[in-house]
């Protein structure tokens, strides 16, 4: 009887060490670390974290190809002002050396998280320096479109270079 005592209580004891030990290595991860795990595998394996184009988007505000392609299409032009959070790039005036006597200015106006032609607007102000001043003069509808398509070729090719 009491060798069943004994046994008992080395198998008591050898559990409980078991458990113990169980629980310290368990107490040297932080919550950070298994939340992180957690959210890239996903509920029981599935799902996981957001793609990286998803991740940006809650980040700026909107869609993040489109915001990085109008950057890169108009970055031959002076930033005067950009807001990730709100969608607009304002440039200011840029005129071309090779014809120093009109000059262009941008703005872009990014208007949805999602890649969409329709997501994105163009406006293009043009002047002409007439005698010394500038005067306004209008921009060719097709100027707009090739600045579009051009912005929105780039997101593609963005888009694309993060598919793996």
């Amino acid at each position: 009887m009491k060798t069943i005592k004994k046994a008992a209580l080395i198998t008591l004891a050898a559990a409980l060490s078991l458990s113990l030990t169980g629980c310290l290595s368990f107490g040297n991860k932080d919550e950070t670390t298994i939340d992180a795990k957690a959210e890239k595998r996903g509920f029981l394996g599935l799902g996981g974290a957001k793609p990286i184009s998803e991740q940006e988007n809650a980040t700026i505000g909107v869609n993040a190809y489109l915001w990085r392609a109008s950057l890169d299409t108009i970055s031959f032009m002076p930033l005067a002002s950009a807001d990730p959070w709100g969608g607009i790039i304002v440039t200011d005036w840029y005129a071309n050396p090779e014809k120093p006597d009109e000059r262009f200015k941008a703005t872009v106006y990014i208007l949805d998280t999602r890649l969409r032609a329709d997501a994105l607007n163009v406006s293009l102000y043009k002047q002409v320096n007439s005698g010394g001043q500038w005067v306004d003069a209008a921009v060719s509808a097709q100027t707009q479109i090739d600045v579009e398509n051009a912005i929105l070729t780039r997101a593609r090719q963005l888009r694309l270079s993060n598919v793996k």
